[in-house]
This record gives C-alpha cells, structure tokens and sequence, in this order.
C-alpha cells in the first residue's frame, strides 16, 4: 500500500501533554484520556471544545467500567467506590445495566466534545475465551444504533491473534487500534496507533523510529503518541510529515 499523503495523517497525543492553549497551537488532534478514569462533566467538555480552534479533532477512551474489570488498579480514580456485591457486573462488555449505563456516559461526553471516535482500550486480562468474544459480540451490536457518526476503535492486548481481532472488527465494524511497533497494522483502512513507547511508557521515539513509523502510515491514519515525551516526539512526526510550519 502506499505512503499516506501528508493531508490523511492526523498526529497528536493521548491527553493534554502542554497546557491546553499551547495544545491546541500546536496540534490538530487530541485523545482524552479522563473519559477512560472518571468522565469529567459535560460543561467541561463543551468548555474544551468551544476553546479549541476549528478544524481541531477529539477523540476519546471509553469509560473503563466497561472494559475492565474492578481489580484493576486504575478504579482507584473513580470517584465513587464500587460496592463488593456488584463488582462482577462491571467491565468485560458484560451486558449488564451497568456497563451500558457507562456506554451512554461515554457516548454524551463523544456529543459534548463532538468526537469523532471512540476507543476500547482492554486490559490483557481480557483474553480471546468464548465467554469474551460473546460479550464484545453482544455489547457492539448493542451500541451500534447510537454510536452511528462515530467510529469505534478497539485495542485488544494479551493473547489475541492478528487474525482474531481482524475477523471480528470486520463482522463488527470496528476499526483495530495498535501500536505498530508491537503489532502489524490492519492491510486496509483506517488505521488508528497508539504509542505506548518502544520499550515503555519513559522511551522516546529515535528518528529513524519515526522514519518507520511514517512508512506505516498508508491511507487515513491517526497517530497518537502515549509516552513520557509523547509532546515532543509528536511535534517531531509533525514535523516529518508536514514540514516545519506544522509543528
């Protein structure tokens, strides 16, 4: 496939990583991040979007309730604990009143913010079993009504295939979220990245990384970076992509 053209490469950072004015001078995308911890209210989303410049693009992470189960260590930012009976109603697409009550929160923040896509970030706990494959089955058919306008990105991590992951974004419409440096990108359109660093969250992208990096990008891609020097190495890829006016 050929090199995207400079136009359908959208580079930016998972979260604020400048102040938000500095932000919005020097990038065209965001992914938030709080969406995924604890949705912050929708006054602050519009705030957010009125403040941004046009043209300026949002996406955001799912709320983690859906995805992940309440043993993981990033439910301590929630800002209401979960009560012990009802922890196993959480997380894992369970198609329980709770997990779509996190779906429309998630999705009134998309509107407040008009986002144009959702992400589905899984822990690795969230393995290819049958009793998995059958909630994401069940939650994304569920949700397909309402989530129209948007695009919906899913990032398995642990031991899912290519292949498996590949065959159900097909059936189900969504578009496979990776890290391209961990795992071959989808063949054909779009293709959403996540940086997580090379080697971790405190690696920075050398420049013959974001060399490769560019040679991944075919079609309408969306690069975001998601490590300590996320803002920095973001403006580099900018940079090499777009030349220096855009950075």
């Amino acid at each position: 496939m050929p090199p995207a053209p400079i136009n359908a490469i959208h580079v930016g950072c998972c979260g604020f990583a400048l102040a938000q004015a500095r932000y919005f001078q020097a990038f065209r995308l965001l992914e938030v991040q709080q969406t995924f911890y604890q949705p912050p209210r929708l006054e602050t989303l519009r705030r957010w979007r009125e403040a941004a410049p046009a043209g300026f693009e949002f996406t955001l992470k799912a709320w983690q309730l859906i995805t992940h189960e309440p043993g993981s260590p990033t439910y301590r930012r929630l800002k209401t604990a979960i009560a012990e009976s009802r922890r196993s109603r959480y997380g894992s697409f369970r198609g329980t009143d709770e997990v779509l009550g996190a779906w429309r929160a998630t999705l009134e923040a998309a509107r407040a913010l008009k986002a144009t896509a959702i992400v589905f970030q899984c822990p690795a706990s969230f393995t290819p079993t049958p009793a998995h494959v059958r909630n994401l089955r069940a939650f994304f058919r569920a949700i397909r009504k309402g989530a129209a306008g948007f695009r919906l990105c899913w990032e398995p991590r642990g031991d899912w295939t290519r292949r498996e992951a590949l065959d159900l974004c097909q059936e189900l419409g969504l578009v496979l979220a990776v890290d391209p440096f961990k795992g071959e990108p989808p063949s054909n359109g779009m293709r959403y990245f996540r940086l997580h660093g090379i080697e971790g969250y405190r690696c920075s992208y050398s420049d013959a990384d974001l060399e490769r990096l560019r040679g991944w990008c075919a079609g309408e891609t969306y690069c975001l970076f998601n490590n300590m020097t996320m803002a920095q190495d973001a403006r580099r890829f900018q940079s090499l992509v777009q030349g220096p006016k855009a950075s």
